[in-house]
């Protein structure tokens, strides 16, 4: 489902598409499911993200709808979370035992991705609020399309470069702040703000791709790869904290002890692969390069 705002085009117009399209599709996906329940909430949280970053981008010009519309989606991909974050868990313990250090080792995490994934099925099997929640969440998702024409931009060609400009540069600033806490100190919060604003940094570059489609995708491949790092590191972290809260699921004293090692070895490896790749992309003053975008947007309409 395409995801872009073509610079040669008016800027409402194509702004209320871009969301539009996300929001229809996630819609869509939800009713017709053709891969499964879990599957279906996954691709649609995935579009609501596109569209609170692109709302966010904006957020300046639009403060209200903004606040309004990032609660509504906020709130709709909440109550979709349950079952999606269960079969997380079995994920991130998959990982683990496909890079364990021995046989030993593969065989316990092995038996806990057994416990993880009967634990996502019993989620699955008695989570009926889930099914049930479904038509309620297509209700909200149309009214949230319906939403989508309040939104109006004043001005012409150099002034929505301008807003863009602002944005991109409201993003890489926040993205610098985060990083800076989690240098300081490690806080799972703070990883987690990190990798919420790689996400609107990449969305961004997907948003408008039209200016340059070479460079735009090869920095969208590179926030995709620090994703990534800073999704395991929120995903062991969440299998730390459920090894804490649901300790009845995991009787095998010995199997549990081969998992916490696995566990703080791989999350002290991946926050500092995290942070190097974090530097890379947002070591620099992100006013240069939201410089360089509102050019080549204004490039596009002389």
């Amino acid at each position: 489902m395409p995801f872009s705002i073509r610079p040669d085009r008016a800027f409402t117009v194509q702004f209320r598409k871009a969301a539009r399209r996300q929001l229809r599709h996630a819609t869509k996906i939800l009713d017709e499911r053709p891969e499964g329940l879990d599957e279906a909430i996954h691709e649609a949280r995935k579009r609501l993200k596109r569209v609170r970053s692109l709302y966010r981008l904006v957020s300046r010009e639009t403060p209200k709808f903004h606040a309004r519309e990032n609660a509504r989606l906020r709130d709709i991909a909440a109550s979709l979370s349950t079952l999606r974050d269960a079969s997380a868990l079995v994920e991130t313990a998959t990982y683990l035992q496909d890079r364990a250090r021995d046989a030993e080792e593969a065989e316990a995490i092995g038996r806990i991705v057994a416990v993880l994934a009967a634990r996502r099925d019993q989620i699955a099997a008695a989570d009926t609020d889930i099914e049930a929640m479904v038509p309620d969440t297509i209700v909200a998702l149309k009214a949230a399309i319906n939403a989508v024409g309040e939104i109006d931009f004043a001005g012409g060609h150099r002034k929505h470069g301008r807003v863009l400009a602002r944005g991109w540069s409201d993003t890489i600033r926040k993205a610098r702040k985060a990083l800076a806490a989690c240098e300081e100190k490690v806080s799972a919060e703070a990883f987690h703000t990190l990798r919420k604003r790689t996400q609107d940094y990449r969305a961004y570059h997907k948003l408008l791709s039209p200016l340059w489609p070479a460079a735009m995708a090869a920095k969208y491949d590179v926030a995709s790869r620090l994703i990534d790092l800073l999704g395991r590191v929120n995903d062991l972290e969440l299998l730390c904290d459920l090894v804490e809260t649901e300790h009845h699921h995991f009787d095998n004293a010995d199997d549990l002890a081969h998992l916490l090692y696995a566990i703080i070895f791989h999350q002290q490896q991946d926050r500092q692969a995290a942070l190097d790749a974090a530097e890379e992309i947002f070591g620099d003053d992100g006013w240069d390069e939201a410089s360089r975008i509102e050019l080549l947007w204004i490039a596009f309409g002389d």
